[in-house]
């Protein structure tokens, strides 16, 4: 197999010579070798999105120079459409808060834009994975702003699914409501209670936890894009802190807001909330079970 010689700050390492992938997603999906699963495919679209909507900004701010940043989104858009899914090669767990992820795009990106140049792949004089595809931004903005992209993107048929349970759950409450069984309780049998009234609690935990997703898809669309490294948005341009949160809506279909704390290092450290959807999904499916013992 034909490979070429790349390098990063640990040393240097053989790539396949038709790989879109670089160094550094090598070595990721080397050392976090856990799930053996690749990034989900509405993840990956999420964090090419933000490339995107990153390289309109920068070129729109002066910082980006025009043919690089073209080519930048039209490697974005073959991606978009489907193509290189093959070469986003890292494990979907990972450690380094996402960087593998991240840096995974910035290659695949890179590299393809520099065949829209007409280079060779590798090449990074013509398109940089970092200075131009990462322009502006840093994994600790990229990747939760991705995240909760593909939150906002994968809810919907989430909670239409759950409303269907939930509805299931009441017509059994009526169904089963004159069966008695036994009521329990740290695992014994306590009191009589009607199967009816167990179905109608599954029901009852299905449109509680219902509510707090739609709550929480609001509380989603505000983004630290614009943030970088640790929320105090250094290497960014004004005009990128102004406008990237508006040309990502564009790009992703979604209203999206940068939040308005005056420190992004006071956003960083009180409002990154990653967890929220996870709240209400472990609930539905924990309290759910608990009704059965």
């Amino acid at each position: 197999m034909l490979s070429r010689m790349e390098h990063d700050s640990i040393g240097a390492l053989n790539v396949p010579a038709e790989a879109y992938y670089g160094v550094q997603s090598m070595r990721a999906a080397t050392n976090f070798q856990i799930t053996h699963r690749p990034l989900h495919p509405v993840l990956i679209d999420s964090i090419v999105m933000v490339k995107k909507a990153a390289a309109i900004t920068n070129e729109k701010s002066g910082k980006l120079d025009q043919q690089i940043a073209q080519a930048i989104i039209k490697a974005c858009d073959e991606i978009l459409d489907g193509n290189l899914r093959d070469q986003f090669i890292v494990d979907a767990i990972q450690g380094g808060a996402g960087t593998s992820a991240n840096m995974n795009a910035n290659e695949v990106i890179a590299n393809r834009a520099i065949e829209i140049f007409g280079g060779t792949k590798g090449d990074y004089s013509i398109v940089h994975p970092n200075d131009h595809v990462n322009m502006s931004q840093s994994t600790n903005d990229v990747i939760p702003t991705a995240g909760k992209i593909t939150v906002l993107k994968l809810l919907p048929q989430t909670i239409k699914e759950l409303e269907k349970l939930e509805k299931a759950m009441e017509e059994k409450e009526a169904e089963f409501d004159d069966i008695l069984k036994m009521g329990r309780t740290q695992l014994q049998d306590a009191v009589p209670m009607r199967l009816g009234q167990s179905f109608g609690a599954f029901a009852h935990v299905l449109k509680r936890d219902i509510k707090r997703l739609k709550n929480v898809m609001d509380e989603m669309k505000v983004l630290n894009i614009g943030a970088t490294a640790i929320g105090t948005a250094i290497n960014v341009d004004p005009y990128y802190l102004a406008n990237i949160s508006y040309e990502l809506s564009k790009v992703a279909g979604i209203s999206l807001k940068q939040a308005d704390d005056s420190s992004k290092t006071e956003w960083f450290i009180h409002h990154v909330r990653k967890d929220q959807p996870s709240d209400s999904k472990s609930c539905i499916t924990g309290c759910i079970p608990d009704h059965w013992t």
